[in-house]
């Protein structure tokens, strides 16, 4: 099967496998969305931003901002950057990790693997 010269020029190894472009001049990921047979480049997330934890103000105020973009799916630019940079995701049963700049690219790349929570930090206190 031939690879989409989309994922080749986008600089990702699969769909809907959002990458980082910390040399983009606005934009802070990319990612080639596919629903269906349809496919569509999407950059999005502000270049230097990052998310907040989910419950501060921040938090709500761009889910509330976005939430009809958000719930338009995969296609939309507003989805990616709430599943990336807005969300925090219970990974093992007290490991938190937080979709932000500097955790998105590391999460993606280990999601399915089972040794991820050996990658992350220990906890203080922990033995």
């Amino acid at each position: 099967m031939p690879k989409d010269p989309k994922l080749a020029r986008a600089g990702v190894s699969a769909y809907n496998k959002p990458k980082r472009t910390p040399s983009h001049k606005t934009k802070s990921h990319v990612v080639v969305a596919k629903e269906g047979d349809k496919t569509k480049t999407i950059r999005f997330g502000q270049q230097g931003v990052k998310g907040s934890p989910d419950g501060s103000a921040r938090n709500k105020a761009f889910k509330a901002r976005h939430a009809k973009n958000i719930a338009k799916g995969k296609m939309s630019a507003a989805f990616w950057a709430d599943k990336v940079k807005w969300t925090i995701f219970l990974i093992g049963a007290n490991a938190l990790l937080s979709y932000s700049e500097g955790m998105a690219h590391a999460q993606w790349k280990f999601e399915s693997y089972n040794h991820l929570p050996a990658l992350l930090p220990a906890k203080r206190g922990a033995r």
